[in-house]
């Protein structure tokens, strides 16, 4: 078995990025699409089952979140680990991570599954809805195990600068999912339709299997899982080196889903048919923005592997390179969302309200994509460096200090449509901001004036 090598530290960046970004296109965008088809679906059940969906989706997000941060550490502390050609310490590392998020995914879900009522009413859900919405959520805590654990474990394999096997698993759960999808929800031969439930075991028994998958090729095709016992002392170690990019990392992506809780329920002073809009918006945006949540995912690895190598120049190529993407791809998003903002709301729903609310979002929001994109893409590589707390600074100005004050104040003049407008604001602030933070964060990692100048 050949040991897991420094690849992205040789050879050109660009070609790197592209060779990486483009397997997590693939498996990022079969995952939207499941999630995009998945609302479809739902949407097929009633409104009731869309604005139950559209309630979940904030927990869902934080869950997500999680994922993303203990991912974001394992990635940053496996990829040094592979710089400095420390392959044991990696493959210590990997075990401990994945242990360490099974453990936090089961006290969590534990905590969810006796909170679901109590939870759902502080975010505004109507009384009537609580029982839909508890019948999905517990089925779903269920499975949050299996999907961070499977998470956390595949970003191991990226930072080894591996994209396509992790992304093929991406794929394979996500077709799986779709199967199961159609036959759960509205059932087939004996199988009874469960409506929005039927969702959920769709997605609990497909991440199961992908769990399993993920255990096995880390074993065999990475060597990056281990049986051997730790030591309590090296235990401690490793989760002390995961968490201390993790948890800011956890936190950072959790500021999103707790601000869009708070706009939840915002919006759910206008009715539930304006929370089923804004959650079919948020589907339709995961969607369209998959390229910078690729991009995100392969610039950790690459960061961490250069800064253990000492190549800082090379982090610098990176960025710039993935700058000038996000702001002429963003530009082409939001053109073909408002030639498409007519029509694409109507796919999920013909409510009226619920497809005028998600044609407002449409029309405002998609200005600031490009600059969105440069806010994940810097975040990621603050964490890829092991200098997770400019990440958290940036989110924390971007969603609190920004966006929601913005919203309550500009919700009082415009309605709906100030809410949306707050967040494009932030994103651009905050775009330029994350930007500039980087630029200089490198010029501290001795950088020459001639590289420094030339952006």
């Amino acid at each position: 078995m050949e040991l897991p090598k420094a690849r992205l530290t040789e050879g050109p960046v660009g070609r790197h990025l592209v060779a990486m970004t483009v397997p997590m296109l693939f498996g990022i965008s079969t995952m939207m699409l499941q999630s995009f088809i998945d609302m479809w679906f739902i949407g097929r059940v009633g409104d009731d089952s869309l604005a139950a969906l559209s309630f979940a989706f904030p927990v869902i997000m934080v869950v997500t979140s999680l994922a993303i941060g203990l991912g974001a550490g394992t990635s940053s502390v496996v990829a040094r680990a592979i710089g400095a050609n420390d392959h044991s310490r990696a493959q210590r590392l990997a075990t401990d991570s994945l242990f360490l998020s099974f453990c936090i995914t089961v006290g969590i879900s534990l905590i969810g599954f006796f909170t679901t009522g109590s939870l759902f009413r502080l975010l505004g859900a109507p009384e009537d809805m609580i029982p839909l919405i508890r019948g999905y959520m517990n089925i779903l805590y269920f499975a949050v195990p299996f999907l961070v654990v499977s998470m956390v474990g595949m970003t191991s394999m990226r930072a080894t600068g591996d994209t396509r096997l992790p992304s093929m698993l991406m794929i394979i759960g996500s077709i799986l999912n779709l199967i199961l999808d159609p036959i759960l929800i509205f059932g087939i031969g004996p199988i009874p339709a469960m409506g929005l439930e039927g969702a959920a075991w769709a997605g609990l028994l497909s991440r199961g299997g992908i769990f399993f998958a993920v255990m096995y090729y880390l074993k065999v095709r990475s060597d990056l899982l281990t049986f051997n016992k730790p030591g309590g002392k090296e235990l401690i170690t490793s989760w002390r080196d995961v968490l201390h990019v993790g948890i800011p990392a956890a936190g950072t992506n959790a500021i999103i889903p707790i601000a869009t809780g708070v706009v939840t329920a915002m919006l759910a002073r206008y009715g539930p048919e304006a929370v089923a809009g804004f959650g079919v918006a948020s589907r339709i945006e995961s969607v369209v923005l998959v390229m910078f949540y690729a991009l995100s995912a392969v610039i950790g690895p690459f960061v961490g592997q250069n800064i253990s190598a000492g190549k800082a120049d090379r982090i610098y190529q990176a960025l710039r390179l993935c700058a000038l993407f996000c702001m002429a791809s963003g530009l082409i998003i939001m053109v073909l969302l408002a030639l498409a903002g007519d029509w694409l709301p109507s796919l999920f729903s013909d409510n009226a309200m619920v497809t005028d609310v998600t044609k407002m979002f449409l029309f405002v929001v998609p200005v600031s994509y490009g600059t969105y994109g440069m806010v994940m893409i810097m975040n990621a590589a603050f964490n890829g460096m092991g200098k997770p707390m400019p990440a958290v600074a940036i989110s924390v100005g971007r969603m609190v200090v920004i966006y929601l004050p913005l919203a309550f104040l500009l919700e009082n003049v415009f309605g709906i449509a100030g809410i949306f407008g707050a967040y494009m604001v932030a994103n651009i602030i905050t775009g330029i901001i994350s930007y500039r933070w980087a630029k200089a964060s490198l010029k501290a990692q001795h950088l020459t004036a001639t590289e420094i100048k030339a952006l």
